[in-house]
């Protein structure tokens, strides 16, 4: 799934019926969405905390990481990390519609 619209459509229509999901949830996706749009090629986005945060309005770093944990989890994204803060770690967006 490359189209953006399709990527933010199919994550809100599987959030609806996701009991799982915290409104923290939904603004790290939205931020996430945000930057792929902005930066991101083919479903791939370069993704750093220091940016995720504020545009998720997400304060706590424990609650940043457990809805980065649990969104992987869930198979709303796949992460593959990097430690180097200079080059950020990436986060794919899954194939929703699978999903169930």
């Amino acid at each position: 799934m490359t189209e953006p619209e399709a990527i933010l459509s199919s994550f809100l229509e599987r959030a609806d019926s996701d009991d799982r999901l915290l409104p923290s949830h939904v603004s790290l996706f939205t931020a996430l969405y945000y930057l792929f749009r902005k930066t991101g090629l083919g479903n791939t986005v370069k993704i750093s905390r220091k940016k995720l945060m504020p545009l998720a309005k997400i304060h706590s770093i424990s609650t940043y990481h457990r809805c980065m944990s649990d969104l992987i989890a869930f198979n709303y994204i796949i992460y593959q990390p990097s430690y180097d803060h200079y080059s950020g770690s990436l986060v794919t967006f899954s194939d929703l519609k699978q999903k169930t």
